[in-house]
């Protein structure tokens, strides 16, 4: 019987060498597996790579969602596993576990592990993909996932159009996520296979607070029917409004705001309410 064929997407830029290193590493001694592994250097001529892995060089910056675009045409396999560079995979079955999730039911779009730093420190809020994060202990189908490490069905990615490649970064998950329920997909999350990264802290700079504002407002304008978009743009406005007290930084994000409302947000695909009801339903209504 054949092995299932995993294409294995690496985005970097080539300034985690030593990570990188690791994490090829631990992905090429997975078992159960036929993998395509593929560097896609973002603005980085990858080199000085281990044999068994492919690269691709970007001139210039794509961004992370378009990057990972090119990197999933160009690798084979029927799922698509998007890792990040300063990942690594404890043990050579983890993907393989991974795998036998999504192949338990051909609903299944999207597998998200347990991301766990390797020194025992707590892990961020974004990596538990509930509402209530204070077990990570518990799975099951969610609305949304974290991004770093996960495998996803090529046929439903494909379905859905991949990434929103111009979203450069920030909450292109989300409007994937959106896309692939309302196609009928589910994503679940598996606490039992956990994968290590490191619980660094999301960066807070002028890039970060622009492109999590206008991308809030595409995913709304893209995805969302009318009235429920205005809720989920007021209630992220409350939320930052309470969350960030730095004048400058909220300037940049109204900023971001605005230019969310002003610029051409991509194609417009409105999930149904029957998704909505979905959504409510595992705990997510989509104002949050």
């Amino acid at each position: 019987m054949p092995l299932p064929t995993v294409a294995a997407v690496v985005l970097s830029q080539g300034t985690r060498p030593t990570e990188l290193a690791t994490a090829l590493e631990t992905l090429l001694a997975q078992t159960g597996v036929e993998l395509d592994v593929l560097v896609v250097g973002n603005a980085w001529e990858p080199t000085g790579l281990p044999d068994g892995v492919r690269t691709h060089h970007e001139p210039e910056n794509l961004g992370i969602p378009e990057g990972r675009n090119v990197g999933a045409r160009l690798a084979k396999g029927d799922y698509i596993l998007f890792y990040d560079d300063d990942a690594w995979l404890p043990e050579p079955d983890t993907l393989a576990r991974m795998v036998a999730v999504m192949e338990s039911d051909p609903h299944i779009g999207i597998v998200q592990p347990r991301p766990t730093d390797p020194d025992g420190k707590p892990g961020p809020r974004r990596w538990v993909p509930r509402l209530d994060a204070r077990t990570a202990d518990r799975g099951g189908d969610t609305v949304v996932f974290w991004e770093g490490v996960h495998l996803e069905r090529r046929a439903a990615f494909e379905q859905v159009g991949g990434w929103p490649g111009h979203f450069f970064y920030g909450h292109e998950g989300i409007d994937l996520a959106m896309r692939m329920m309302d196609a009928g997909w589910r994503i679940t999350y598996t606490p039992g296979i956990r994968v290590h990264h490191p619980a660094l802290p999301a960066s807070r700079h002028a890039v970060f607070y622009r492109m999590n504002a206008r991308n809030r407002v595409w995913v709304a304008r893209r995805n969302l029917p009318r009235p429920l978009g205005w809720a989920y743009v007021a209630t992220w406005v409350l939320i930052t409004l309470a969350r960030v007290h730095d004048r400058a930084a909220l300037r940049i994000w109204f900023q971001g705001l605005r230019e969310g409302w002003t610029t051409d947000p991509g194609p417009r695909h409105p999930i149904s309410w029957r998704t909505v009801a979905r959504m409510t339903a595992l705990g997510r209504p989509p104002i949050i």
